[in-house]
């Protein structure tokens, strides 16, 4: 069974620094893309960043490039989003989610429908 679970969220000023743990089981990472989604109040769930182990591949949507970075420790089953210089729009529900025929590439944002298997979430909040 596929299973997500983010923490690491929570309460931060703008300009400061948040990481975001994803721990996941059931599948093997090396098969799967992981993504990292955001969903702020009365808005669409949205593409954050994702990784794909089996070649290397990263991705950042444009919102969030050179703040945010994405990594993984096999060892620990555990994919991470460092985020930096947090801005109050980045106040959100942060998912983690996982599919085995999910894209992961430069220039291209994970979208919400190619994946399968999701977390609960966990919340940020950037406060100005």
């Amino acid at each position: 069974e596929v299973q997500l679970v983010e923490s690491g969220g929570g309460l931060v000023q703008a300009g400061g620094s948040l990481r975001l743990s994803c721990a996941h089981s059931g599948f093997t990472f090396d098969d799967y893309v992981i993504g990292w989604f955001r969903q702020a109040p009365g808005k669409e769930r949205e593409g954050v960043s994702c990784i794909d182990s089996s070649d290397g591949d990263i991705a950042y949507a444009d919102s969030v490039k050179g703040r945010f970075n994405i990594s993984a420790d096999n060892a620990k089953n555990t994919v991470y989003l460092q985020m930096n210089a947090l801005k109050p729009e980045d106040t959100a529900i942060y998912y983690c989610a996982a599919d085995s025929a999910a894209y992961c590439g430069a220039d291209y944002t994970p979208r919400v429908y190619e994946f399968d298997f999701w977390g609960q979430g966990t919340q940020v909040t950037v406060s100005s």
